[in-house]
């Protein structure tokens, strides 16, 4: 039936044993679908540029008056005339995957392909803490810049973690591009300002250095401390290794004065060990059957919780704002201040970049403000000399 729809018409359709369609006079392709439960939707009903008849609903009666669904139709058939098929982006939309989604997908295809198990773990950890929980459920195509703001905006207390997680959707969203799911050059994370950090530098002191020593053989001693973790953190500061590489060091890698790294944060990579290091060495027994330098309570594995006990360790020391992270850093302030150059101190380290080894630039001056305050003093007592 064709009539103009109004208000009054509509109101007075009742609900028969089947659906029915009463279109627009006005508008043509535009009409009511009567269902048998007695809704009442307003569709249009147009053919797209394959000749293909096509329907879509735009909303319930009530919802819409006459008057706004007719606005809407001749909108959406004037888009037709140009090409668009409104009701196959709406499937598209329908169909188009979740931010959830998307996470799963780039965890599976590229993090567990292309990064180490610790950058997994991290990359994880953000997708399932602060991604999914906040935008997992909209749809990839349907996210503005907005979002990805007011989601940095609300960890903004924790800056880095609100930095990292800007990074880990940046990629993501770089990814989704790639895929063809989102347009080229649509990723909105593009101008959401990271947030200033402020880099923790701590370096333990000669004296604090010599309290923590005696504190971890103290409690060794005591039996408070186990034997393996007691050697990695000795191993941590003789060495300037990351947690992970001492952590999971076994002794095959071992080669004399040097320990060979199949892989690292850097890929392959040396640690240099010097008496020290080669003397904590010495003093651990080889367990049989545990490949593992630092050997964990599990047979075959490694110590895993390298926190609590030093927790423990730094409160008996009077060091509680020292992160096991700083021992790193007091062996490279110490190689830096000790007049290594900075291209030694950063292969030391195992440093991919030259300029990850910058932070310690100050402390590879110390050496020549020394050299140059004694000269200067000297120069200055044969001044006073002459005068008298």
């Amino acid at each position: 039936m064709t009539i103009k729809l109004t208000k009054r018409i509509i109101d007075a359709a009742t609900a028969q044993d089947k659906d029915y369609m009463l279109w627009d006079a006005e508008v043509k392709g535009f009409g009511l679908r009567v269902y048998a439960s007695g809704i009442k939707s307003y569709i249009i009903q147009y053919r797209n540029a394959a000749k293909r008849t096509r329907k879509l609903t735009l909303g319930q009666h009530g919802v819409l008056t006459p008057d706004e669904a007719r606005k809407l139709a001749r909108d959406k058939l004037m888009s037709v005339t140009h090409g668009e098929d409104p009701s196959a982006e709406r499937q598209d939309f329908v169909r188009s995957p979740t931010v959830a989604d998307l996470c799963d997908r780039f965890i599976s295809t590229h993090v567990e392909r292309h990064c180490k198990p610790v950058t997994i773990r991290e990359y994880r950890r953000c997708i399932e803490i602060f991604i999914k929980p906040t935008i997992g459920h909209m749809k990839a195509v349907e996210v503005e810049r907005r979002h990805i703001s007011a989601l940095h905006a609300k960890h903004g207390s924790t800056p880095y973690q609100a930095n990292r997680t800007l990074s880990v959707l940046s990629i993501l969203f770089n990814k989704t591009e790639e895929w063809g799911l989102r347009p080229d050059g649509s990723n909105p994370c593009r101008h959401v300002k990271k947030y200033p950090e402020e880099k923790k530098e701590r370096y333990l002191t000669r004296d604090e250095i010599a309290a923590l020593l005696a504190t971890l053989d103290e409690r060794q001693a005591a039996g408070l401390e186990n034997m393996f973790f007691v050697a990695g953190i000795k191993l941590l500061l003789f060495t300037g290794a990351r947690l992970g590489e001492i952590q999971t060091a076994k002794w095959d890698y071992v080669r004399g004065n040097v320990m060979e790294l199949p892989d690292s944060k850097t890929g392959k990579k040396r640690i240099y060990l010097g008496t020290a290091a080669l003397e904590v060495l010495a003093r651990l027994p080889k367990l049989e059957g545990n490949p593992h330098i630092i050997a964990g309570a599990k047979d075959g594995g490694y110590l895993t919780d390298f926190q609590k006990p030093w927790r423990r360790v730094r409160a008996a020391a009077g060091l509680n704002d020292v992160r096991i992270h700083d021992l790193r850093h007091t062996f490279a302030s110490y190689a830096a201040s000790s007049g290594e150059s900075l291209h030694m101190t950063g292969k030391l380290l195992g440093h991919s970049q030259a300029q990850t080894t910058m932070r310690y630039a100050h402390l590879a001056d110390a050496p020549m403000l020394e050299a140059a305050e004694r000269v200067s003093q000297a120069i200055n007592a044969s001044k006073k000399c002459e005068s008298k």
